[in-house]
């Protein structure tokens, strides 16, 4: 220092050492000619003399002209006593390092600010011909908060001087080997911009998760790890970190500099917009818009060999070897045009090979089944595939299979028509296996099938203890290898309130055992994990034996933030080659809840006690209300963590009273005549549901009012109450299994049949009056409303709806009937009674149903009620901002990183 201050006496006055790194030693000095303190940098003596000053210098010349709101201006340069020097302004404030060292992990928006601020930086001077080469939080300053890079030019001009040239021939190169590009570790004589883009990547890596991506005891180590290894991802360590924040810092941290952003005004922009990055394998065009891509790369493309080196000497000096790195893990998200995106609760599927994303969205009839190719931007609708309810891809990737109105049914990948396998399918999952059968679950998912996948007569594979009185039901399943088996889902009670357990079943044996307690639903990996989904949203990874249907060690967190639907079913696809695709939301679960609504004639709704939030019943999707006769409450099924049952709310902010405690399902409540009592269906875990009543103020105690064989699932009285009309008949997806009876209770012993056909009827409603059924019947092939006489049925029948038609309802006073048709239009039509012919009036549509107001393809129900005042009692689905922003979330290669997060437990 003595030396130094000798030499630099007549210019500046050092006043003390700030710092020493691996080119230069720093110090404070005041500036005497201008009057100002300054940071004087002195390159070390043996750097200096390998360099060559002259040539040094006269390189660092070209970086005296940047200047920039985020870059540390050079103000002099020069040699002293032999001792080459530059100067810059001294920042008040301290060091990225020292704020990282600090705090371990800054706030994410944070972090992100500073490395959008280091990229406005760095364009600036690539766009002037300079590259930094040595980005690193030590030279990137604080001041009031805000970047400021240092050093600018400095790597650079030591590559270009004579040592330099040197440096490079002996195997040499410049740089800090934590954010040291490949392409600079090994050596190469050229370095773009995009070494500097690597270099930001690595900082902000850092900036949130307090590590750089590779570490390592020695500087070679490191190296190592940067040239073969990918960097763990950062949801997995913060899940807090917004998804295109990972896609994009990965996107800057890949191997090839052609992989990577072409300018850092593009990080930079994809740090602060959603969208911008769908891909890692290459950025789009300056400003161009994201495009609606999943993005997946090529299979089993391979970047160029790299070298490896090894370190010396405190200046990065490494031998050379070549390796071919492995395959890269990318993660980012996917945005489709509305038109085409996917329907935020509903599940998804993969093919093996991870070549197609298949998937729920709109279409002209409903929701209809989408096919998403990775080599494509946008995505194709699979025809014929409108209200599927379950589908997975063949292990050959070339068939789809998919559950609709309750057939299993086949379609080519590729599109075409459709094949039946099957009758009598639940939308409760399937499992295509490697030796071409498929298992799937029976109505009312208390039996799990098998059928070939060519078709041809099914085998039944599981079933519940006979002895075991609880409603077990088996869903969800998912293949093992070799066809030996499947994992499902054990759950007590259609909506799995409270348990649900992950069993594995040997289809040899016909051995099923339980092999993970409190799982939603799980996937075998040909890594030799289980992998499984909890109802919080973890996911887990623990070994498991196809042999011995067994797992060992401990279970090892993964992933969190899954959502599922209902809290049962999570949204997670995998292939077999390792892509991942997941919905994420912050311990997100897509329950969904409603607010209980008035709609009138035109279609304006009003909330009836916006503090009032529910969610409906789950089982077999039961849900139902009517209002009692004087329009004063409403009785209502509800779904709460104890489970489905009927409730009563005074309206309109009355109080909200639970009318039922049975741990089995209650749903679908009719108010008695009188007003006094409520009529519901209730499921003993018998065939089906029986009807009972109790008194609407709960009093008393409930009433069995009749059971049947094949389970009522829906009920009502006569005004007169001297007839009692039910339906029978209520699995999820079923066909023709729905017919209706009536009895008088007063003198009949048993209901008497109605309408028992092949096709569906249901959705009764019975006209004040006493005279008219109108119900839904799909007998066509397409479900309409019909009218008929009643209770003599056979002397007539008139069809009411005309291309679609569901959940009829009468007025109060009889006169008009209402029905939704296939366009989600409210319609009405007078009803006149004549003699032995109604005469019905003009269809007229008074309003459309808004998206958000509940009626689901297949109710069977009539959901929704009439007021004394003529408007529509409705329930209106409420969405959180954080579930509309749950984003689809797809990785390739995960398998690498599972692997990684696995060998670090």
């Amino acid at each position: 220092m003595h030396r130094l201050s000798a030499a630099l006496a007549d210019r500046y006055q050092i006043e003390r050492e700030l710092g020493a790194g691996g080119m230069a030693t720093v110090y404070l000095a005041h500036d005497v000619r201008h009057d100002r303190r300054v940071a004087l940098k002195v390159l070390r003596p043996e750097l200096s003399a390998i360099l060559g000053a002259g040539r040094f210098l006269a390189e660092i010349k070209t970086t005296a002209n940047l200047q920039h709101p985020h870059i540390l201006s050079l103000f002099d340069s020069g040699e002293a006593d032999g001792l080459v020097f530059y100067v810059m302004p001294y920042v008040e404030g301290e060091s990225l390092r020292d704020r990282i060292t600090r705090e371990k992990q800054l706030p994410v928006d944070d972090a992100v600010r500073i490395a959008r601020e280091v990229a406005d930086a760095l364009d600036y001077a690539h766009g002037h011909g300079v590259v930094h080469r040595d980005i690193k939080p030590e030279n990137i300053l604080l001041h009031g908060g805000h970047a400021m890079v240092a050093d600018f030019g400095i790597a650079l001009a030591a590559s270009k001087s004579e040592g330099g040239t040197r440096m490079t021939e002996t195997g040499m190169s410049l740089g800090t080997p934590h954010y040291m590009s490949p392409e600079q570790a090994m050596g190469e004589r050229e370095i773009t911009p995009k070494a500097d883009i690597y270099a930001l990547g690595c900082v902000l890596y850092e900036m949130l998760t307090g590590e750089p991506p590779f570490t390592g005891p020695t500087p070679q180590a490191i190296v190592a790890r940067v040239m073969t290894e990918q960097p763990r991802s950062l949801t997995l360590q913060r899940h807090t970190i917004p998804p295109h924040v990972e896609a994009a810092v990965s996107m800057a941290l890949e191997k090839l500099p052609a992989d990577r952003f072409v300018t850092a005004a593009e990080f930079g922009e994809a740090l602060s917009r959603p969208g911008v990055v769908t891909r890692t394998a290459a950025a789009p065009a300056p400003g161009a818009p994201a495009r609606a891509s999943l993005g997946w790369q090529a299979a089993g493309r391979r970047g160029a060999p790299w070298l490896v080196a090894v370190v010396a000497s405190g200046v990065a000096v490494w031998s050379l070897a070549r390796r071919e790195p492995p395959r890269p893990v990318s993660r980012y998200e996917l945005e489709l045009p509305a038109a085409q995106a996917p329907l935020v609760e509903r599940a998804f599927a993969i093919s093996p090979d991870g070549s197609h994303l298949v998937y729920v969205g709109p279409g002209p009839d409903g929701p209809q089944l989408w096919v998403k190719a990775r080599d494509r931007s946008d995505a194709v609708p699979l025809v014929g595939t409108t209200s599927t309810t379950s589908f997975t891809v063949s292990p050959d990737g070339e068939w789809l299979a998919f559950v609709q109105a309750g057939q299993l049914k086949k379609i080519p990948f590729v599109g075409g028509a459709a094949i039946t396998l099957a009758d009598s399918a639940a939308g409760s999952g399937l499992a295509w296996l490697d030796d071409g059968g498929i298992v799937y679950a029976a109505p009312g998912a208390r039996e799990l099938r098998r059928v070939p996948g060519v078709g041809g007569p099914f085998t039944s594979v599981w079933r519940p203890d006979s002895t075991d009185s609880r409603a077990i039901v088996g869903r969800f399943p998912t293949p093992l290898p070799g066809g030996r088996g499947v994992l499902f889902s054990r759950c007590t009670g259609g909506a799995c309130n409270p348990e649900q357990d992950l069993w594995a079943l040997d289809l040899g044996s016909g051995r099923a055992r339980r092999v993970v307690t409190g799982a939603a639903m799980g996937w075998y990996l040909p890594t030799g994990q289980l992998i499984y989904v909890r109802r919080d949203g973890g996911m887990f990874a623990v070994p498991f034996s196809v042999r011995g249907l067994t797992t060992s060690g401990n279970p090892v967190p993964v992933l969190d933030s899954i959502s599922l639907v209902n809290d049962v079913i999570p949204l997670v696809a995998i292939g077999s080659d390792g892509t991942l695709v997941v919905r994420l939301g912050a311990s997100l679960s897509s329950r969904r809840r409603y607010l209980m609504t008035w709609v009138d004639r035109a279609g304006r709704a009003s909330p009836i006690d916006s503090t009032w939030a529910f969610r409906l019943t789950e089982f077999g999707g039961n849900s139902g209300w009517a209002l009692s006769p004087d329009g004063r409450r409403l009785a209502i099924g509800l779904a709460t963590d104890a489970g489905d049952d009927v409730w009563i709310k005074e309206l309109p902010r009355g109080p909200l009273s639970r009318l039922t405690f049975d741990s089995m399902p209650e749903f679908r409540p009719r108010w008695m005549p009188d007003g006094r009592s409520v009529l519901y269906v209730k499921y003993d875990g018998t065939v089906g549901g029986g009807l009972f009543r109790r008194r609407a103020d709960g009093t008393g105690t409930e009433e069995p009012v009749l059971r049947l064989s094949q389970g009522i699932y829906e009920g009502l009285w006569s005004a007169d109450a001297r007839w009692l009309v039910l339906r029978t008949g209520g699995t999820l997806g079923q066909t023709g299994g729905r017919d209706i009876f009536a009895m008088q209770p007063a003198t009949d012993s048993a209901p008497a049949p109605l309408m028992v056909t092949p096709y569906d009827e249901a959705a009764i409603a019975l006209s004040p009056d006493g005279r008219w059924l109108a119900h839904e019947s799909n007998e066509t092939g397409r479900t309409e409303v019909y009218l008929r006489p009643f209770p003599d049925i056979q002397a007539g029948k008139w069809q009411v709806s005309v291309n679609g038609g569901v959940a009829p309802l009468w007025s109060r006073n009889g006169r008009e009937l209402y029905f939704v048709n296939g366009d989600r239009d409210m319609v009405v039509t007078s009803v006149t009674a004549g003699p032995q012919v109604p005469e019905l009036g003009e269809r007229r549509v008074l309003f459309r149903l808004a998206n958000d107001l509940y009626l689901a393809d297949h109710e069977n129900y009539t959901p929704y009620d009439v007021g004394p005042d003529g408007r529509f009692l409705m329930a209106r689905r409420v969405q959180s901002d954080a579930l509309r922003a749950a984003p689809l979330v797809v990785t390739e290669n995960w398998f690498a990183e599972l692997r990684q997060r696995l060998g670090r437990r």
